[in-house]
């Protein structure tokens, strides 16, 4: 038999494609066979949920992605899109390094509240610009929204910890390098394994960040859910590598996915950074 997410050739009784990893025991509900009966229920079902929720964000956007119907020509080789998925991520790293050599604390230059205010209107419109369209360039637009208010939360904390070329900034940004490679790595050789985890992850998060919150009420230390908020998001990063392969291969599909590694990054460079910073204290 064929996978219908790639086309390889494999065993009739295979559950995962060995080269993609797809899931074949839901191949009735993907894109390739949006066409048969089954298909095209599973579309429309997938578009209902995205509607009730309003927004296209989060597990409803991916589902969409991947229900969703592209034109052949907008289809890319798998080469290229990995190649843009990398370009994305290295670009969103390189305008946080830079913001961290010119900005610093941004609070020397903008009120705390006023900057919370745009880091929240800025970042979650970039997340719904980058979920709701279909056109590389928006998702574009959505993933520096993201990206630039994200990096001065980063380059904030990376001037608290000594700037950039500190011993505690260069040891976490390190550790981020080689855990996402290592997770990337991971997603490829254990596919079945970060196929079954997603819904367990975003279960686990929603439990430790109310009770990270009830901890930092309450002035306990909060060590320990460093360590594991650190533990999730390097999984984030291996499913969220896996997931970015079953998608369609487009150019706006790797933006989108480059920034849902990009945030994975991200938020482990902040808990590796938390986590040597009180280590040396």
């Amino acid at each position: 038999m064929k996978c219908p997410y790639c086309g390889s050739e494999i065993a009739d009784n295979s559950k995962f494609c060995t080269v993609c990893g797809g899931n074949l025991q839901n191949a009735n509900q993907t894109p390739a066979m949006a066409g048969a009966g089954n298909g095209s229920n599973a579309s429309a079902q997938a578009m209902e949920k995205v509607a009730n929720t309003g927004l296209m964000l989060g597990a409803a956007a991916r589902e969409a992605r991947l229900y969703a119907e592209y034109d052949p020509e907008d289809i890319i080789s798998t080469r290229l899109y990995n190649a843009i998925i990398v370009g994305v991520l290295l670009y969103g790293i390189v305008v946080n390094v830079l913001l961290c050599y010119f900005v610093g604390d941004i609070y020397e230059y903008v009120h705390p509240i006023l900057f919370l205010v745009l880091y929240v209107a800025l970042a979650f419109g970039g997340v719904i610009i980058a979920a709701k369209s279909s056109k590389s360039i928006f998702s574009f637009l959505g993933y520096n929204m993201v990206v630039v208010p994200f990096g001065l939360v980063i380059s904030t904390l990376v001037e608290a910890y000594g700037g950039i070329g500190s011993e505690i900034v260069t040891l976490a940004f390190l550790y981020t390098l080689l855990i996402a490679a290592g997770m990337g790595a991971a997603s490829i050789a254990f596919p079945k394994f970060f196929s079954n985890i997603g819904g367990a992850l975003l279960g686990v998060l929603i439990g430790v960040v109310i009770a990270e919150v009830i901890l930092l009420l309450l002035g306990f230390d909060q060590s320990v859910v460093d360590w594991i908020v650190a533990g999730l998001f390097s999984l984030y990063i291996g499913y969220d590598i896996y997931r970015s392969q079953q998608f369609e291969k487009t150019v706006d599909n790797a933006v989108d996915c480059a920034l849902d590694i990009y945030l994975d990054i991200a938020n482990l460079f902040i808990r590796i950074l938390r986590i040597i910073a009180k280590n040396r204290d």
